[in-house]
């Protein structure tokens, strides 16, 4: 059966903190939210705690760093909806020992861009063709201020560095662009949204925002009028330099 009537939001990492606030709210706006998430069960729990609002939710077997499964919930989405409205790039990591640029790892540089570059890159570049099917297609990807090197060069006392973390979000500043240059000339919309320091199991909950707060620009930019902006990296008080 067949729902190609319905407004789409696929949104990765969505089983908890902001994605699954994002996915709660297009859905109480009417869109079916698709939960990705790499573990089955936690994925239907949250399709469960959505479906008890009286939201049309479904879930998606998605590792954003296996391009396998974000083919076969293409082909899915495919099948049941023909096309995609809203995607939004919410699944990222931050590892407890992204320290210094003198000192981290290889292997802590290369996990955190297999997940926040390489998995966000793959989820848009696999799910495009579907997108472009949408009569007002928006792409949102989460970032970061930490990812702005404007920030890093004038950054507040005391800030971590992080670069792991912050060179990775600074690249997906940069797919941002390019998309959105790409696509410039379509119906489609690219950004890169920043929701703040905000509470989740990312930083241990420690963090002054809520994920409610943290979303509200995620789902501003996912819901942008035919002549919102494209192509911009974006907080609640605006544009934020790169």
């Amino acid at each position: 059966m067949t729902k190609s009537n319905s407004k789409v939001a696929l949104i990765t990492g969505a089983d908890r903190g902001i994605g699954f606030e994002t996915a709660k709210e297009l859905g109480l706006m009417g869109y079916t939210v698709l939960i990705g998430s790499r573990n089955k069960e936690r994925g239907q729990a949250a399709v469960n705690k959505l479906t008890g609002l009286d939201i049309d939710a479904d879930t998606l077997q998605i590792d954003v760093t296996k391009r396998a499964t974000i083919q076969n919930a293409r082909d899915q989405i495919d099948k049941t909806y023909h096309k995609l409205d809203i995607l939004v790039n919410n699944a990222g990591i931050a590892l407890a020992d992204d320290v210094l640029p003198s000192n981290v790892s290889d292997e802590v540089l290369r996990k955190t861009f297999d997940t926040n570059f390489f998995g966000s890159f793959a989820v848009t570049q696999i799910m495009l063709p579907l997108i472009k099917k949408s009569a007002a297609g928006r792409i949102v990807s989460l970032s970061s201020s930490v990812g702005s090197l404007d920030w890093q060069s004038h950054p507040i006392e005391g800030a971590p560095i992080n670069p792991a973390y912050a060179a990775s979000k600074n690249g997906v500043n940069a797919l941002t662009v390019m998309f959105a240059r790409e696509l410039a000339n379509t119906n489609i919309k690219v950004n890169a949204a920043d929701p703040g320091w905000t509470a989740t199991d990312l930083n241990g909950f420690n963090a002054p925002r809520s994920v409610e707060e943290g979303a509200k620009i995620v789902i501003k930019l996912a819901t942008l009028p035919e002549d919102g902006p494209s192509g911009k990296f974006i907080n609640e008080s605006g544009p934020i330099s790169w």
